[in-house]
C-alpha cells in the first residue's frame, strides 16, 4: 500500500514539474526567476537553452511514468536490470541535487541570500531529499 502511494504521488511530482518545464519551453514566465540560480550580485548563474528545458521536461515526465510502473499501474515490456538500475539512479539524481553543487544549489550551497537560495533552501532541496528517500524505499521494499 505504501509503495503505491509513494509510487502515485512521485509520479504525480514528476508529472507536475514536467508540465511546468513544458510551460517554460512555450514561453511561459510564471516561476521562472524562482527557478534559475544567481549570484549574489543577481547574476543568472545559467541560461538553460529551449531544448535543454524541453529534455528536462521529458526526463521528468519519464521519471513519473518509471513510477507508475513500480506501483504496477503502468505494464511495460522491460528486463528487471533495467527497472533496477532506473529504480536506484533517479534516487541519487535526486540526492545529489539535494546535496547541491556547493556554490548555488542544494543543502551545501555558498550562495544562501539570492531568492532563490531562499526558496531552493526552503523548497526545492528538501522536495529533492524527499524524492531520493522515497525512491530509494520503492526500489528496496517492492
Amino acid at each position: 500500500m505504501l509503495i503505491h502511494l509513494l509510487s502515485v504521488s512521485l509520479a504525480l511530482i514528476f508529472f507536475i514539474i514536467g508540465g511546468v518545464h513544458i510551460y517554460w519551453f512555450f514561453g511561459g514566465k510564471w516561476g521562472l526567476n524562482s527557478a534559475i540560480p544567481s549570484t549574489d550580485s543577481g547574476d543568472v548563474s545559467m541560461r538553460p537553452s529551449k531544448f535543454a528545458t524541453l529534455m528536462v521536461a521529458f526526463g521528468l515526465i519519464s521519471f513519473g511514468l518509471f513510477y507508475l510502473v513500480m506501483g504496477g499501474l503502468l505494464k511495460i515490456e522491460s528486463t528487471d536490470a533495467t527497472l533496477k538500475f532506473v529504480g536506484v539512479s533517479i534516487p541519487i539524481i535526486f540526492l545529489v541535487r539535494a546535496i547541491g553543487d556547493f556554490n548555488y544549489v542544494g543543502f551545501f550551497k555558498k550562495t544562501k541570500n539570492t531568492h532563490f537560495a531562499k526558496i531552493d533552501r526552503k523548497y526545492f532541496s528538501p522536495l529533492c531529499l524527499l524524492i531520493a528517500i522515497s525512491g530509494l524505499y520503492i526500489y528496496f521494499f517492492r
